[in-house]
């Protein structure tokens, strides 16, 4: 069994505009990158929980948390909760930025 995670390279830094969700697509996994105005960058599913979806890529971003695009959720970039009075959850994906370079851990 094979614990280690696999990191992927997805973007370099400086192409990743502030607020503006970018779709990845590692495999199987769909991936909405988000650079926030502080500077940090998240990873989670491209995809709403809600039954109906919604590219989480095309939301609109607000401090640690994008909204979704259908049904406008809140949700938590930092861990992926929707936000009361909804429900649910998003997979959240480690990001690591090395050398000007973004990765993505699966």
């Amino acid at each position: 069994m094979n614990d280690l995670l696999t990191r992927v390279k997805v973007a370099t830094y400086d192409e990743l505009e502030p607020q503006i969700g970018q779709p990845v697509q590692i495999n199987d996994h769909r991936i909405a990158l988000f650079k926030v105005t502080s500077g940090e960058i998240y990873a989670v599913e491209d995809k709403s929980p809600h039954p109906k979806g919604g590219v989480l890529s095309e939301g609109l971003v607000s401090g640690h948390y994008v909204f979704c695009p259908v049904y406008d959720w809140k949700i938590s970039l930092t861990d992926g909760l929707v936000q009361a009075p909804d429900e649910g959850k998003v997979q959240t994906y480690k990001v690591e930025v090395l050398d000007g370079e973004v990765y993505v851990n699966l």
